[in-house]
C-alpha cells in the first residue's frame, strides 16, 4: 500500500477540505481527488461524503484513519530503523569470540561500544577461532575476536589488538614453581596439556613451536580446545601447559603462572579482531574503530 496515499488520506481527515489539504500537501486539488478516489477503490469502500462546506469522514472512514495513523507512525520507525542501520547506530551486531577474550576485551570494549551506540542490538556467541572465521565467511556472524596464530587460508582480515606471549601454568605443588627464572627447557620432560590441532590449530601450532625451539618434543597427556578447559585440566593435576599470559586474570588456587625465560619473539600470540572488509556492516565498522581506538590509547600509556 502507497504510503504517500495514506498520507493524503490522513491529512484530508484532519482538514475535511480539499483545499486546506492540497495546500498542507503542497499538491493541486485534482491530483489529491484522483489519490483518494484510488485509495476508495483499493479499499472497496467510501471513506468521505461530501458536503457544501468540505468532506466528513464516514463510519468507515473514521475506522480506517485509526489504522492509517499507525501505518503512518511503523513507516516512519521502518525508515529511521533503516536509516540507523545505514550509518551504524541501529540494526544488530552479530559478535563471535573466543572464551579468553572474556578475561578484559570484552569488559572493555563492550561498555564503550554500549555507551556509544545504544540504538545496536548485541548478539554474542562463543565459539572457537576456527568457527568464528567459518561463521564470518559464511555472513553468520559480523565481527570475530580471535586468537592469533590462525593457520587456514581465508579472506577474512585480521587486525591485532593485543598481542600476547605465552606463559607457564602449573598446578600448585608442581617442582617447576621453585625455579625462578623458569625456562621452558625446564619442563621438557613434564606432561602437557595441549591444544586441539583440529579445533585450535594456531595455539597448537605455536606451543609445538615454542617446545621445539627450547630444545624438546612435548609428551600430550590431554589435549583441550578452549584455553580455559586447558586451565581446568591443569587444576585438574593432569599436566602443566602453555597459556596466554593474559589468562593469569584466571585466578585459581590450585594453579600457579610463571614467565617463561626462554619463549622465542616468533612463538607469540595474541588476540585479534576478525572482519570481512567486502561485506563488513556500518555497526561492525564502528566497532572496528572504537577497538583499534581504544587499544592503540592502551599501547600508548
Amino acid at each position: 500500500m502507497d504510503l504517500r496515499r495514506i498520507r493524503q488520506f490522513v491529512v484530508l481527515a484532519e482538514t475535511l477540505n480539499f483545499r486546506r489539504a492540497a495546500e498542507r500537501l503542497h499538491m493541486a486539488q485534482p491530483p489529491l481527488s484522483v489519490s483518494i478516489q484510488k485509495l476508495e477503490a483499493e479499499l472497496g469502500a467510501k471513506l468521505f461524503t461530501r458536503e457544501s462546506s468540505g468532506v466528513v469522514l464516514t463510519p468507515s472512514g473514521r475506522a480506517v484513519l485509526v489504522e492509517a495513523r499507525k501505518l503512518l507512525f511503523h513507516g516512519s520507525q521502518l525508515s529511521e530503523s533503516a536509516r540507523h542501520a545505514l550509518d551504524g547506530t541501529g540494526g544488530t551486531l552479530r559478535i563471535g569470540f573466543v572464551g579468553s577474550a572474556i578475561h578484559g576485551m570484552l569488559q572493555k570494549l563492550l561498555p564503550l561500544y554500549r555507551a556509544e551506540y545504544p540504538g545496536v542490538e548485541l548478539i554474542l556467541r562463543e565459539a572457537t577461532s576456527v568457527s568464528i572465521i567459518q561463521q564470518l565467511e559464511d555472513r553468520v556472524l559480523d565481527i570475530g575476536l580471535v586468537r592469533v596464530p590462525l593457520l587456514q587460508s581465508s579472506p577474512v582480515k585480521l587486525l591485532q589488538l593485543e598481542p600476547d606471549v605465552f606463559t607457564a601454568a602449573l598446578p600448585r605443588g608442581s617442582p617447576l614453581a621453585e625455579k625462578w627464572p623458569l625456562r621452558l627447557s625446564d619442563m621438557a620432560t613434564e606432561s602437557f596439556i595441549m591444544y586441539s590441532p583440529n579445533h585450535a590449530a594456531g595455539l597448537h601450532s605455536a606451543a609445538l613451536l615454542a617446545c621445539q625451539h627450547a630444545g624438546f618434543i612435548p609428551k600430550v597427556s590431554q589435549q583441550a580446545i578452549q584455553v580455559q578447559t586447558v586451565l581446568a585440566l591443569v587444576e585438574s593435576g593432569l599436566g602443566v601447559a602453555l597459556v596466554p599470559s593474559i589468562m593469569q586474570r584466571y585466578n585459581s588456587d590450585r594453579i600457579i603462572y610463571r614467565p617463561l625465560a626462554d619463549v622465542l619473539p616468533d612463538a607469540s600470540i595474541g588476540l585479534a579482531l576478525a572482519y570481512m572488509e567486502d561485506t563488513e556492516s556500518s555497526a561492525a565498522v564502528r566497532f572496528r574503530q572504537l577497538a583499534t581506538r581504544e587499544f592503540q590509547l592502551e599501547a600508548l600509556r
